[in-house]
């Protein structure tokens, strides 16, 4: 019989881990059991751990224990067993996994692009993260891309919904906007569509070891450290804070220079877990109520009012640009640590919990070995 290990998470201690090693169930009919071949992890992950209650990530895959969880991730799967006659063994899809070797869908909705995973505890789920695309027929896909694409697709997406909300929303009437966590790849990501608009300024907030970084990305106008706010962004500026760091102290005190000049306020994930998952820190704050971006509620509405074909073709117009510049071989963006393994696994989910590396590494996983052990 085969096995599926996982890497599980105390809910309430994010940094305390285990493995778990299962022998895998039949299938039934109608569903596929799926190689987990490889996954990012980025602190878009951890964000869906700190939330994983409030915002229901740790439903998606549970691990039917008390008190553990299973965090998603983004990655590439193989189909090695189906007994649905819409899916064959071989297939590769991308898609929304658990931190595991392996896992099983039951495909349904299917189309040449993509399909659904219609088992009954995703039903209620947001539908974005339930759907499988195949790779023979999907547009953003390469092969010879496919870390990139999973280190940067899922964040690049959200990148694109936060661009497109701000102008759909006019920038509510700033023209500066702060991004903070300034070398996180879901801010250099907004950035890189933000700095296309005419008449916007891009402001990158970040720590003094990523300064150099963020300027080499060329899509912020300005980059400053946390400290330099109050002696290079004058109070009266009308603004908007795109937090990416979750870090409360530093909001509050945004919040506190630019009040009523500050005409907007949102949280995207969380860099600094400590601050992102204080009881509330979004309360008592000058200004704008801080409020929660969440990414399927943009694409629902553009869905609604583009149609879904158009909104695919904006979306891959605007990926295909951004792959070009991240992997420009002049000055590419990023460099890719592979970690095969569960233990090299759960030693990568360390340190990226940690917050440590250079902002230029980007983590690809396996639970499985090497090829060939090596």
């Amino acid at each position: 019989m085969s096995t599926t290990t996982s890497l599980l998470i105390r809910k309430e201690e994010l940094s305390s881990t285990r493995l778990h090693t299962a022998t895998d169930q039949p299938l039934a009919e109608g569903q596929v059991r799926v190689r987990i071949d490889s996954f990012a992890l980025t602190a878009n992950n951890i964000t869906y751990a700190a939330f994983g209650d409030a915002m229901n990530y740790w439903q998606f895959f549970p691990t039917g224990e008390e008190g553990w969880g299973c965090i998603p991730v983004w990655g590439f799967a193989s189909v090695v067993q189906s007994l649905h006659p819409g899916v064959a063994v071989g297939e590769r899809l991308y898609g929304y996994w658990p931190m595991a070797s392996g896992a099983v869908l039951s495909p349904e909705r299917l189309s040449p692009e993509r399909f659904g995973d219609g088992a009954a505890h995703r039903a209620a789920l947001p539908a974005v993260y339930n759907q499988y695309f195949r790779c023979q027929a999907d547009p953003l896909y390469t092969a010879d891309t496919e870390d990139v694409q999973a280190l940067l697709r899922p964040l690049f997406i959200t990148s694109w919904l936060i661009d497109d909300f701000m102008a759909d929303n006019d920038f509510f009437g700033a023209r500066t906007l702060l991004l903070s966590s300034a070398s996180s790849k879901t801010a250099y990501g907004t950035a890189f569509q933000l700095h296309q608009r005419e008449g916007i300024e891009v402001i990158g907030l970040t720590s003094p070891g990523n300064v150099a970084f963020c300027e080499s990305l060329g899509c912020y106008h300005r980059v400053l450290t946390y400290d330099a706010i109050d002696a290079q962004i004058a109070a009266d500026t009308p603004c908007v804070y795109v937090d990416f760091a979750g870090d409360g102290p530093l909001r509050a005190a945004i919040h506190a220079r630019f009040a009523d000049h500050l005409r907007y306020s949102c949280s995207i994930g969380g860099t600094h877990l400590e601050q992102l998952a204080a009881k509330g820190a979004g309360k008592s704050l000058a200004g704008p109520r801080a409020t929660l971006f969440f990414a399927p509620a943009q694409i629902k509405k553009r869905t609604a009012e583009w149609g879904a074909d158009a909104f695919g073709r904006r979306m891959t117009a605007a990926w295909q640009n951004f792959i070009a510049a991240v992997t420009d071989a002049r000055q590419p963006w990023l460099r890719v640590a592979h970690h095969h393994g569960a233990e090299a696994a759960a030693a990568a989910y360390a340190q990226v919990l940690a917050g440590r590396g250079d902002p230029r590494i980007g983590h690809i996983l396996s639970l499985r070995e090497r090829p060939g052990g090596l």
